[in-house]
Order: structure tokens, then sequence, then C-alpha cells
């Protein structure tokens, strides 16, 4: 296995070229700031004086604090305002929350990409079965990184004292944990993860390495039972998680249809896109995906329209391009977002009394300061969904080519790396030997570690594995969207 080859100078170039590149050339900044969305701005005290009929007090906001008049400036609600508009710019995203969270993830998920279409087109030209995947690793990383930032984001609502965030996660982890728990005793033959196989072949391949290692009465210490006791609760976590960004997409979703009522196919595009979990999850669903849909029943028999290895890499292509489709219409979800604001204020024209003029400025200044919040939680589950899926292409043997047939890698078996001897030296030579071969020894023992790695965690693991975290992930997103269509269509009129 050559450890030290093109994969990872080109993953060192990568990583080199994002950190000098980010303070000049970032995808996430121009996906922000490339002059399609646009922001409103509040009005000032004397646009809302102006507007209400009312004389510009001399003093202002500070004075009057310091003079202790704390009655603040208020003006009726159905005043004729009309908020401004101005196009998002760099200067406007440098302050806004979580933006370097953001930058950072995006434009890793964009290095990631790259690094995986190279490692693709290397492996297509070169038999490179016996090296490490670093394209793999780097989609691994990915989806870790977008679990990080999206735990960092309910963490924030766990330390917010108002409203009921922390409530509304803590609900949707436990109503996860039920549905993982129903769901991990489904049986093979209605949901085709590979589980099962999966952590049979994890177990076997660890009590083979055990014994390898000379622990020959060792045994694992675990069952079945507890290994999806302990999968539930990573899925209950991954729920909670996923929580308000269901309910943020139902909203931006209802929103951005509003928006395009005019423009029928950019309608329909939204709508596929909002349904698109759906189908991810029927991709699965035994019955009506491979028996149904890849083959056809011609009486008592039934003739086979896709082959099995086929269907696997149709199916692969249909979640990336409905992630594809996810990522296009992200502008159309950030305005809808920003148009919260213009919408808040037409409510308020409707009500009656009277309202401080620094509440306006506040409720649209808030909607803009969580531009980046948002843009996060539309695009990490996408990410999540869409790096899980090419890391089980990557680790599970897969191939994009409906004419393969992917081949899964046996275990392979652990076998004792042969010690780097040093050569005959003499004793007046240069240090430059001791070095090279301590480095050969120190390459020999990352491929003994890279070796027992591979014989214990095989591509019928990773298949079964990053399978279903793909259709859970997808899970998660149908259950928070559709309770947000709900309550934002029902719930909240009522």
């Amino acid at each position: 296995m050559a450890l030290m080859g093109i994969q990872l100078v080109v993953s060192l170039l990568a990583a080199s070229v994002m950190q000098r590149m980010a303070p000049h050339c970032s995808f996430a900044r121009w996906l922000l700031c490339n002059g399609s969305l646009y922001r409103f701005k509040h009005p000032s005290e004397g646009e809302l004086c102006a507007l209400a009929g009312k004389q510009m007090p001399k003093q202002t906001r500070k004075d009057r604090r310091q003079n202790g008049e704390n009655k603040p400036l208020t003006v009726p609600k159905d005043i004729d305002l009309y908020l401004d508009k101005a196009p998002v710019t760099v200067i406007d995203a440098l302050v806004l929350r979580f933006f370097l969270e953001y930058q950072w993830l995006i434009d890793f998920a964009v290095y990631s990409t790259g690094v995986f279409l190279f490692t693709e087109g290397y492996y297509s030209m070169v038999d490179a079965s016996k090296e490490v995947n670093i394209g793999a690793i780097w989609c691994v990383l990915t989806v870790l990184f977008g679990l990080k930032t999206l735990h960092t984001l309910m963490s924030h609502y766990f330390r917010s004292e108002e409203g009921g965030e922390r409530s509304v996660c803590l609900a949707f982890g436990f109503l996860s944990l039920l549905v993982a728990m129903l769901v991990l005793v489904v049986r093979e033959d209605y949901l085709e993860f590979g589980l099962e196989s999966g952590f049979s072949s994890l177990f076997d391949n660890l009590e083979v390495f055990a014994k390898q290692q000379g622990l020959a009465d060792w045994s694992i210490p675990v069952t079945k039972l507890t290994v999806k006791l302990g999968l539930a609760a990573v899925c209950a976590y991954i729920g909670a998680l996923l929580a308000f960004p269901g309910l943020r997409l139902a909203q931006t979703h209802l929103d951005a249809v509003q928006m395009n009522s005019d423009r029928p196919l950019i309608q329909i595009l939204l709508h596929m896109s909002f349904l698109s979990p759906v189908v991810i999850l029927i991709l699965w669903v035994k019955p009506i995906a491979r028996d149904f849909l890849a083959s056809a029943p011609m009486g008592k028999t039934s003739i086979t329209i896709v082959s099995s290895a086929a269907f696997d890499s149709v199916r692969l292509w249909i979640i990336v391009v409905l992630c594809a489709l996810r990522l296009g219409l992200t502008r159309y979800h950030l305005q809808a977002y920003l148009d919260l604001a213009q919408k808040w204020v037409e409510q308020m024209k409707r009500e009656a009394g009277r309202i401080a003029a620094v509440d306006i400025q506040r409720k649209v200044t808030r909607v803009f300061c969580y531009l980046t919040v948002v843009t996060l939680q539309y695009l990490v589950p996408v990410l999540l969904i869409l790096f899980s899926t090419l890391s089980l292409k990557a680790l599970g043997d897969f191939s994009w080519s409906t004419d393969e047939t992917p081949g899964v890698t046996p275990a392979v078996v652990m076998t004792t790396a042969s010690p780097v001897l040093p050569g005959s030296l003499d004793e007046d030579e240069d240090g430059m030997e001791d070095m090279e071969e301590d480095i050969q020894a120190t390459v020999a023992r990352l491929l003994e570690a890279f070796t027992a790695m591979r014989s214990i965690l095989t591509p019928i693991f990773f298949r079964g594995f990053f399978a279903f975290l793909t259709w859970w992930v997808a899970a998660c997103q149908v259950i928070s969207s559709l309770f947000g269509i709900y309550f934002h269509q029902y719930l909240m009129q009522n």
C-alpha cells in the first residue's frame, strides 16, 4: 500500500491552497455576496418620525438616557413604511453571527469535492486498490465537521433563555429515538441497509484480529442489541441537531414558493427539492425500489430491468442529482428568508396601536444578523446527505457506471509486518542512512496500522453504516420539515 502517493500530495496541496486562498477567494463568501441577495435596511428615527407626521426630537437616544428620560420614541404601527433594499456585501457579511464557521465549512466542502473527484479519476485510470482513499477521508471529515457545526448551533439554542428552543430540540431528540428504535428492528427484506451483515463482518474481523495479536481467549464483550441501542442514541442526537434546520426549511420553502408565484418552473423545482428527502427514503425500501423498479412482473415470473449492481449505481446518481438540485436553489430560500423583514413590516401595518422605533429597527436588523445561521441550517443537511453518499460510494466499493459490477473487498488477513533491518553500515558513514532507516521503520508501522484497520473495517461494514446514515439524515429532514409545514400553515394562522 503506497502511503506517500500522489493522493497524499494532492490532499496536502488542497489543504495549503484552501488556507492561503480563503482570505482572497472564498466560495462561501461569493455565495452570499455575489450581488444576487439583497437585504432590507432598518429605518432611522428621523425617517420614522417623518412618516408618522411628527417632528424629530432634538435630543438623541443617548441624551435622553443621560437625562433620565427612559420613555422610548414611539410611532403608530399603521405608518406607510417601506424598507430600502441593499445588496449583501462582504463588509456586511463579516459581522454576521457564525460567519467564520460558515465560511470554513463551505470552503472545506468545496475542496473536499475537488479532492474526491481527483481520487475518482485516479482510481479509474490506475489500479490503486491497495492505497488509502484520501478522497473518502475528506468526505468523512466533511460529515463530521457538518455535525460539529450543527452542534454549535444547537448549543446556542440551549444557552438561550428566551423561547422554547431547548424544548423543541429535546422533543425532536426523543421522537427520533423512538423512530430509530423502530427502524432498527425492521428486517433487511424491507429496509436494505446491510447493517446486519456489516456488524457481523465487524465482529468477526475483530475476533480474527484479536487472535492474530495473541488474544486467543478474548471475545467481543458487546452484543448486537447493545450496538443498536448505541446507534439509536446517535440517531436521536442527529434528530435533535436537524430539528431547527427542518423547521427553517419549511418556512423558507413556503415563502420561496409564494415569492415566485409568477414563475411556475421555479415553483416545480422548489417542490421537487422539498420532496427530495422522501425520494431518498424510498430508494432504500426494498419492496418499492429494488423489487418494483428494478424488475417487472410477468405473470408468475419477473423480468430483471436493471441489475443489482446497476441499481446501486443509479441510486447513488439519483441522490447526487437531488442534492445538486437543492444546492442550486439556495439563493431562492435565502432571499425568501431575508424578505421576512418586509413581511413583518406589512403585518405590523395591519395592527393597531403604537410601537417603539427601536423595536422596529431591532426586528429588521435581526433578520439579517441571522443570515449565516439560516444558510448553515439549509446547507449542512444537504452536505451531510451528499458526502455520506460519496463516502458510501468510495468506502463501499461501489461504481458510478451501471455496466460494472462493484466488488466487495474481503477481509484482509492481518500479517505481521517484517521489521526493517538496517543494512551493514560502516562506522564512518553519514547519519543520513540512519535517518532513512528510521523513516522506513515509521512507514512500515503506519502500513501495519492501516492494514489492520482495513482488515477490521471492510466495505461490507461501510456499506451498511453509510447507507443507514444517509437514509437517517433524510428521514430526520422529512419529519422536521413536514412538522414545520403543519406548524406554519395551520398553527401559526390559528
